[in-house]
């Protein structure tokens, strides 16, 4: 017999009985195939099935990315119209890496920049970084097999940036997830092995879709401060007399490039441990997004509306997103110093029942 903690409304283990099925993948594991189809043909795919009900995808070409995620029959993510691309180079400028973002469960934003395009040092910079178009080599795939006593599923991953004469940096990404539980595990580990220090900008761009979010649904966060983006007063879900965590229905004025967006500083404990999250009632379904603010001092929600492309984001972030000139000028650029390095560990768990819902739910005081 194997056990794993479980999820949910009672938190009671799941147990598999190795007596009767000799193959793991009967239970869970991690799939490894090539896209086939449309635009993204080529793209290395890996499907995590943990057994528990959560069921995501990661794109190996897409910097260890994940689009797809499904809890039991209920989609997570917001995917856009293209969907999966493979990795261009030529989005590296201007607002271009628009026309390959996925949306997806996860979008990775960096390593050097987050935030709008501009120049930095006579550096050009694109928007949100050179990241989700830059392939991983795989450095293992670890399968899950309980007749071993061994639950743990993960996919490990090189991605490499920069270019001669630097600024060099190499991330180490480790996914791993549990069979009969719900949660993502990630470490990402950062290495400059160049000879000059590497400005660093490094955001998680969560992405919630339907059914998911929906009329009725809330974000969920204890906000010391929230800082909105200046937008106008019809676009903004930041002005008083909304209520910025409840989701609303589509919205006109969120058509086009229309959009609302506010930097949240949430309440941690002593080791700078915080949770955000969101939870659809009428689904009994949430996720929780689990990170330290030591890390990632920031949180973005961006929320837009429009019919169709309809998304909430919750994204962790060491900076701000008003450009690596601003956060150079104001003294919160991050930097890597050669042969330096930083980690970042973060969590995504779904969460489902009463009890994993109203958890959430008590960030808003709820």
């Amino acid at each position: 017999m194997a056990e794993a903690a479980g999820s949910g409304e009672t938190d009671s283990p799941i147990t598999f009985d190795t007596t009767k099925f000799v193959n793991p993948a009967q239970i869970g594991g991690i799939e490894s195939y090539v896209i086939d189809g449309g635009e993204g043909r080529g793209v290395r795919a890996l499907c995590f099935n943990t057994g528990g009900g959560l069921r995501f995808r990661v794109l190996a070409d897409r910097g260890l990315d994940i689009d797809q995620a499904f809890f039991n029959q209920h989609g997570l993510a917001f995917l856009t119209h293209k969907g999966v691309t493979p990795p261009r180079r030529a989005h590296d400028r201007g607002i271009d890496w628009l026309k390959g973002f996925p949306g997806g469960l996860l979008t990775s934003c960096g390593p050097f920049n987050i935030g709008p395009p501009g120049q930095d040092q006579g550096q050009e910079l694109g928007l949100h970084g050179t990241h989700s178009n830059t392939a991983a080599t795989i450095e293992s795939v670890v399968q899950p097999n309980p007749a071993a006593g061994r639950l743990e599923m993960s996919v490990t991953g090189v991605v490499r940036y920069g270019a001669l004469f630097g600024p060099l940096l190499e991330l180490r990404r480790t996914i791993t997830s549990t069979l009969g539980t719900n949660a993502i595990h990630f470490v990402d580990e950062f290495f400059n092995p160049g000879n000059t220090d590497a400005p660093h900008a490094w955001l998680l761009h969560i992405n919630f879709g339907y059914p998911l979010v929906d009329e009725g649904a809330e974000l969920c966060y204890d906000a010391v401060k929230v800082e909105p983006t200046e937008v106008p007063q019809e676009v903004s879900r930041f002005r008083k007399g909304v209520d910025a965590k409840r989701v609303p229905a589509a919205l006109d004025a969120h058509r086009g490039f229309n959009e609302s967006v506010a930097s949240l500083y949430p309440r941690a404990d002593r080791s700078g441990r915080t949770t955000v999250g969101v939870v659809n009632r009428k689904l009994s379904t949430g996720v929780a997004v689990r990170y330290n603010t030591r890390e990632f001092p920031r949180c973005v929600n961006w929320q837009h509306w429009g019919p169709g492309e309809y998304v909430a984001a919750l994204e962790p972030a060491n900076g701000t997103v008003r450009g690596r000139w601003v956060d150079r000028e104001e003294g919160v650029m991050d930097t890597i110093p050669a042969g330096g390095r930083k980690t970042y560990r973060y969590q995504i768990e779904a969460v489902g029942g009463r009890a994993g819902v109203e958890a959430l739910r008590a960030l808003n005081g709820k």
